[in-house]
């Protein structure tokens, strides 16, 4: 059943697989850090994050703690859906809340509103560039994405009422626990969707030109394959 739902590790080369590990891991902590921009510009948060701090206050974790303890639960909701992970799949539950606990070591909560403003939607921005990013290097979704789209494919119902229907879940659990839900967290429920539909082509273009840069080398020094 495991090597049922593994996304086995490939590449045109070892020397392709390590750099899309690289690409993986800078776009996972790049995640982090974004998501701590958003936290502290305190004006609300995405409606994970309001679960994650929901969950911080009512027990001893820190928030990025929390963070991963909850992705943790919903990797496991994949085993009755049969949803496919990978690497990916786990380094982001591992490590993005993590990041996030690092990034909050150097983030600050703004005292003008404009420039918590423009804190939270610069950390929209990075978390849509990071997204793009990490799931260019092709090893698997995030834990929370993976559940949406094997509820979509089990249900049958469209992804986009999945998804409506996981945030608000999430974010009515989160508020009960005293996460902060504003205006920020409206903001980003419409806007990170176009946001990383506007970087991902870009990203995905990169890593298939630097795959076929890696098979031409391969095609010149067949020796290194």
């Amino acid at each position: 059943m495991f090597k049922r739902l593994w996304i086995p590790v490939t590449g045109t080369s070892w020397r392709n697989i390590v750099f899309r590990l690289v690409v993986l891991q800078i776009g996972l902590m790049l995640y982090g850090f974004a998501i701590s921009f958003m936290v502290d510009a305190d004006i609300g948060a995405s409606p994970w994050d309001v679960l994650g701090l929901g969950v911080a206050m009512h027990t001893p974790f820190s928030f990025g703690v929390a963070s991963v303890l909850i992705s943790v639960v919903v990797l496991v909701l994949w085993l009755p859906l049969r949803q496919k992970f990978g690497l990916g799949s786990l380094l982001n539950g591992l490590t993005v809340g993590l990041w996030a606990d690092v990034g909050r070591w150097f983030t600050v909560t703004p005292d003008a509103w404009w420039l918590a403003w423009l804190q939270f939607l610069f950390g929209m921005a990075l978390l849509a560039w990071a997204t793009a990013m990490y799931v260019s290097a092709g090893y698997g979704p995030g834990p929370r994405d993976g559940l949406m789209t094997g509820l979509t494919r089990v249900t049958k119902w469209p992804l986009w009422v999945v998804r409506t229907l996981l945030e608000i879940t999430v974010v009515i659990i989160g508020f009960a626990l005293g996460g902060p839900v504003w205006f920020g967290t409206v903001v980003f429920a419409l806007a990170i969707g176009p946001l990383i539909q506007m970087f991902l082509p870009w990203w995905q273009k990169w890593m298939r030109a630097h795959a076929a840069r890696d098979r031409r080398r391969l095609g010149e020094e067949p020796e290194a394959a």
